[in-house]
């Protein structure tokens, strides 16, 4: 079925115990070791209420989900990475580098959406037994997805492999445009969407990253077959979260999600080119952002499903 590019709802977790995860960080060289201080897991509430208030504001559906007071779960403000949901009523569940990101899978995130939120949810893919194989792919972080033209970018890292690529691809039915991409030291990249941000008629990629001309100028050519306008972002601005950044449809028109840091570093043609393309909602999550080492895409998981009144047939 055909499937809009953008969705006007999304499902956030508030963390319970929010801090740093040695087990991410060998291959996060976004995140930075900080003392565990009291003051921290707060901090990050304040900063979650804030993104999760700017987006109702400007007419985003939010469905807030309770972190677990019963486990240490640090990452699982970070929900986008197992779970992404599709207007045929597909619910994808995914497998994680990090055995502490496991338990952050929450079957009644799902049961809530279809019986409290209204949705429908007609199949679940489940590929999270790959990781009895090594072999992982950590959901709209690996993947940073046109949703259109059903094409997967897909950033390889210790994070997003191959095999789980071709597994998603068969089971969603999508074709998967494959590249590297490093940061200035060299190191890899470890999620693709930091480095992309697919929206409904533009691309922010930071070309910079991508080492391999030939890889590049395929990601670029797929981006342009699209329609789409690219906008190429330095690597300061890539080190900011500026990739970082999810377009969304409000009540009130287009909306592009990101942080006050992304917003902050973005030079003044960039800051045009966006805001060609909707309205930008900023919130301050510094401590999100440093500690745990992801940004505003990473902290929403699209609601692309159907309403129980609507029909999946297409």
């Amino acid at each position: 079925m055909s499937e809009r590019h953008t969705t006007g709802a999304v499902l956030m977790v508030r963390p319970a115990h929010f801090g740093s995860n040695a087990e991410t960080a060998a291959s996060n060289f976004f995140q930075h070791a900080a003392p565990e201080l009291p003051r921290t897991s707060l901090r990050a509430l304040r900063e979650f209420d804030a993104l999760a208030l700017a987006l109702a504001d400007a007419g985003v559906r939010v469905h807030q989900f309770a972190g677990r007071s019963d486990a240490e779960l640090p990452d699982e403000v970070f929900p986008n990475n197992w779970l992404s949901l599709h207007a045929d009523g597909t619910a994808v569940l995914y497998p994680m580098l990090a055995p502490s990101r496991r338990s952050e899978r929450r079957r009644d995130v799902l049961d809530t959406l279809v019986d409290e939120c209204g949705y429908r949810i007609e199949r679940i893919v489940d590929l999270t037994s790959l990781e009895a194989r090594g072999e992982y792919l950590e959901g709209t972080g690996s993947l940073v997805l046109d949703r259109a033209r059903r094409v997967a970018y897909a950033c390889l890292s210790p994070r997003t492999h191959g095999n789980a690529l071709a597994a998603f691809a068969r089971d969603l039915r999508y074709e998967v445009v494959t590249f590297s991409a490093v940061d200035a030291a060299g190191r890899a990249i470890y999620h693709t969407n930091v480095v992309l941000s697919v929206g409904t008629r533009f691309a922010a990629l930071c070309t910079a990253s991508i080492a391999d001309a030939t890889e590049r100028g395929r990601v670029v050519a797929s981006l342009e077959a699209s329609g789409r306008t690219v906008i190429d972002l330095s690597r300061r601005e890539l080190e900011s979260f500026a990739a970082n950044v999810l377009e969304l449809h409000g009540t009130k028109g287009p909306v592009i999600a990101l942080s006050a840091a992304a917003l902050r570093a973005l030079e003044p043609r960039t800051l045009k080119a966006f805001e060609n393309y909707g309205r930008l909602v900023a919130a301050d999550i510094a401590t999100i952002e440093h500690i745990g080492g992801g940004s505003v895409r990473c902290m929403l998981a699209e609601v692309a499903l159907p309403e129980k009144s609507q029909s999946t047939a297409g």
